[in-house]
């Protein structure tokens, strides 16, 4: 179950004046891949701490081609590729139809909003995330 597949769905306005889906839009994608999967399916399962205090440290993305608007829905695969006391990846894969447009990661940090300052990832938190940790990765 490590890698997660995730559709999500383009907005007539994702496009640029170069009729592509313009770079940016692409972590917004990113991110509602990463928020189903890690903040909504985890208080589904009862993992209701990752949604009160998560940051992004970093973000680096590979763009391979570009990609027009359709209302089929883009596929966002992610999993998690690093796993550290007070930080986590994210690597994802970006489908349009068959064809792999971008790859990107993300370091993420759980974070205590009320004292401004980073925490560690607890117990339960972890087991929920190793269960999206690729051992091939």
């Amino acid at each position: 179950m490590p890698r997660q597949r995730v559709p999500v769905l383009m907005r007539w306005s994702d496009q640029d004046p170069f009729q592509h889906v313009n770079n940016a839009v692409f972590l917004t994608y990113l991110e509602q891949a990463r928020v189903e999967i890690f903040f909504s399916d985890a208080e589904r399962e009862g993992v209701t701490t990752l949604s009160d205090g998560v940051v992004v440290v970093r973000h680096e993305i590979d763009y391979k081609r570009p990609v027009v608007y359709s209302a089929r829905p883009l596929i966002v695969e992610c999993w998690i590729s690093q796993l550290r006391a007070a930080s986590y990846r994210v690597d994802y894969r970006v489908f349009d139809g068959e064809t792999l447009a971008v790859t990107a990661n993300s370091l993420l940090a759980t974070y205590d909003v009320q004292a401004a300052r980073p925490r560690r990832i607890t117990r339960e938190e972890r087991a929920y995330l190793e269960r999206f940790t690729d051992p091939d990765d």
